[in-house]
C-alpha cells in the first residue's frame, strides 16, 4: 500500500485524483500554487462531450467520462453541478455543414445519442432563440451532452478528500522534485516546506511540463489560451448548451451566459510582465453574435471576461498514468479535463495504489510523447 501521494494541482484533475485515493485509503496532501480551481479549472467552457473525438480509444473514454458524471450526480445529493441538458449545433458554410454531417454519422456508428433536428424541433427546445437565425433543417442535437460547473465541482472533491483525510496546500508552489533511487522521494514548495513521499501524480494542467522537467522528464504541450465571457444576467430562457456558426454559448447560473468563439481566444495578449489583456472589440463581437441569436437579450453586457490555459499534450490525446523510467511519478493531464477528470482520474489514482488498469490506460501513456 503506498502511504504517502503528494498530487500536484488542485484543479478538476487533481481533485479528483485526490478524492479516489483518499477513498482507497492513501494519505494524500493536495499541493496548488494558488487556490483550488484558480486555473484553467475556473476558466473553461467545460463542456461535457465526446462529439467527434478521435481516435475511437479517445471517443470511449470521454463516454465513459460522461457516465462517470452522472453516477456522481445521482449519488451526490444537491451535486447540481452537473447539468446533462443537450447541445444543440449548427453550420452555415458548406464545409462546415459538410463536416457536421460527418461527425453525425461517425458518432452514431459509434453508438453515440444524436439526431437531427428542423427549425421548429429546435425552437422547442429552445424557444428564444430568434427562428431567423436557425436554419430549416440540419440541426445536429447531442441529448447526452452538457456542461459542469468545475468550481464546485472541485469544492466537493476537495471537501470529500479532506474528510477522508487529506490535506489541501494552496497558494505554495512546488519548486523542485528530489528524485533518488528511481523514484521520487520528495517534493519541495516555495516556502521551503519538504514532503516526503510514496508517488506523486502530476495534475499541474498548463504547467504540467514544469513540473514533469522538475522529474527529469520532457512532457511536449502544446498549450492554447481560452477567451471566455460572461455575460450580465438576462431574463432569457437557455437551458443548453448552443454551438451556432457565430458564437458558442451555455448557460452560467443566475441568469448570466457564457459567450466563446475560436475568433476571441487570439484576441488575448500577454505583456512582458505577464499581464493578460483581451482586445475590448473581439469581447463587443461575441456580446453581439450573443444578442443577434437570442433578441431577448438586446440589453446583455460583458460582466467580466476570463482567459484561461488549455492544457494540450502535443498529439491532442491526454497523458495518465506511471511512467515506465519513474515508476512513482503518475500524470493525469488533457484538454477536456471537464469531461474526462471523474473517470480518467479514478483510473490513475488506481494505477498508483498497485492497481492494472493498462487496458484503459495503455493508449494515453507517456511514453507515447517521446521524441525519437
Amino acid at each position: 500500500m503506498v502511504a504517502h501521494v503528494v498530487v500536484i494541482g488542485a484543479g478538476v484533475y487533481g481533485s479528483s485524483v485526490a478524492a479516489a485515493l483518499a477513498r482507497r485509503g492513501a494519505r494524500v496532501t493536495v499541493v496548488d500554487a494558488g487556490a483550488p480551481a484558480g486555473g484553467t479549472s475556473g476558466a473553461t467552457f467545460s463542456w461535457t462531450n465526446s462529439c467527434g473525438k478521435q481516435p475511437r480509444s479517445y471517443h470511449d473514454l470521454n463516454v465513459t467520462g460522461m457516465e462517470a458524471h452522472r453516477r456522481l450526480a445521482a449519488d451526490v445529493p444537491h451535486g447540481d453541478w452537473y447539468h446533462e441538458t443537450g447541445n444543440l449545433e449548427w453550420a452555415a458554410a458548406e464545409a462546415d455543414r459538410e463536416a457536421l454531417s460527418g461527425k453525425v454519422a461517425t458518432v452514431l456508428a459509434y453508438g453515440y445519442e444524436a439526431r437531427w433536428l428542423d427549425r421548429a424541433e429546435a425552437l422547442a427546445l429552445e424557444p428564444d432563440l430568434d427562428p431567423a437565425a436557425l436554419p430549416e433543417d440540419g440541426i445536429a442535437y447531442f441529448p447526452r451532452e452538457g456542461w459542469v460547473e468545475p468550481t464546485r465541482l472541485v469544492a466537493h472533491l476537495l471537501a470529500a478528500a479532506v474528510a477522508a483525510g487529506a490535506e489541501v496546500v494552496r497558494d505554495d508552489a512546488v519548486t523542485g522534485l528530489e528524485v533518488t533511487g528511481g523514484g521520487v522521494r520528495a517534493v519541495r514548495l516555495a516556502s521551503g516546506r519538504r514532503l516526503t513521499t510514496d508517488a506523486v501524480v502530476d495534475c499541474a494542467g498548463p504547467q504540467a511540463a514544469r513540473i514533469a522537467a522538475l522529474a527529469g522528464l520532457a512532457l511536449p504541450m502544446r498549450n492554447t489560451r481560452g477567451v471566455l465571457v460572461y455575460t450580465s444576467p438576462v431574463a432569457v430562457a437557455v437551458s443548453r448548451v448552443v454551438h451556432a456558426p457565430q458564437v458558442h454559448l451555455r448557460p452560467d447560473g443566475g441568469g448570466r451566459l457564457l459567450l466563446h468563439t475560436p475568433d476571441v481566444d487570439g484576441a488575448a495578449h500577454v505583456s512582458d510582465t505577464g499581464a493578460v489583456t483581451v482586445d475590448q472589440a473581439a469581447v463587443d463581437v461575441v456580446v453581439e453574435a450573443g444578442r443577434a441569436l437570442y433578441p431577448g437579450a438586446r440589453g446583455m453586457t460583458a460582466e467580466s471576461v476570463r482567459v484561461g490555459e488549455r492544457p494540450i499534450p502535443a498529439d491532442g490525446l491526454p497523458v495518465l498514468g506511471r511512467v515506465a523510467e519513474l515508476p512513482n511519478f503518475h500524470f493525469a493531464v488533457s484538454h477536456s479535463g471537464a469531461t474526462l477528470s471523474l473517470h480518467a482520474g479514478g483510473l490513475v489514482a488506481a494505477e498508483v495504489l498497485g492497481e492494472d488498469r493498462d487496458d484503459a490506460l495503455a493508449p494515453f501513456r507517456f511514453e507515447r510523447t517521446a521524441v525519437h
